[in-house]
């Protein structure tokens, strides 16, 4: 097994920094739409500690740059603890749910795409370059991870805005589960989650890469 070392930790880093502004933006949005429940639980904060998951932000990255040692292309994903809001509390129903619930993961994107900025004007080579394309790979990583509209990832909340009844109630039975659903599809469904994330990742990598101007090797 050959494990870079030096990556794993930058990769954790990031990891951190990423978690921590998704999170908050999470909370920050809730309260600008009129829920304060993140507010009351100290979640508004840059403090990494009190938005850690320890499978979600530790384990799941660190496992998913150990299987890259193994399996070419395999992307880095994971999460946090979900910032706690009341849907009832939140203006514009459901809705505002789902703008609390897709700005966490349209965060990462806007982070990706500015790590991808910085490293193709700044032209950084070395551990720079290293730093920076952690960035851009980990943040597009956690943005095709959490979009998925699989209770309890973000992306739920907007399929939750326009799903049936039906539907809903079978998203709140998978909800109540928690993370043994997401534990169990990565376990379980690792060659098929992990073609769906390489495809959205590599999907933004052609609109960045296009956008600047560079072809991506």
């Amino acid at each position: 097994m050959n494990i870079d070392w030096v990556y794993l930790v930058i990769v954790i880093a990031v990891v951190f920094a990423s978690m921590v502004l998704h999170e908050l933006m999470h909370g920050l949005t809730a309260l600008w739409l009129g829920d304060t429940t993140a507010k009351e639980n100290g979640r508004l904060t840059l403090n990494p500690l009190k938005h850690i998951d320890p499978f979600l932000t530790i384990l799941l990255p660190v496992m998913m740059v150990i299987l890259g040692s193994f399996v070419h292309g395999m992307p880095i994903f994971g999460g946090a603890k979900p910032v706690p809001f009341r849907p009832d509390r939140v203006k514009g129903g459901e809705w505002g749910a789902a703008l609390v619930g897709i700005v966490g993961p349209l965060t990462n994107l806007v982070l990706a795409f500015i790590c991808f900025a910085i490293l193709v004007w700044s032209h950084a080579g070395g551990f720079g370059a290293t730093i920076l394309t952690a960035g851009v790979m980990v943040n597009l990583g956690f943005f095709a991870f959490n979009i998925l509209p699989i209770p309890p990832l973000d992306g739920s909340r907007v399929l939750y805005a326009i799903a049936p009844d039906g539907v809903r109630r079978a998203m709140e039975f998978i909800e109540h589960m928690g993370l043994v659903v997401v534990f169990a599809i990565v376990l379980l469904l690792s060659a098929p989650l992990s073609y769906v994330l390489n495809a959205i990742i590599q999907f933004f990598l052609k609109i960045f890469a296009g956008i600047f101007g560079v072809q991506i090797v």
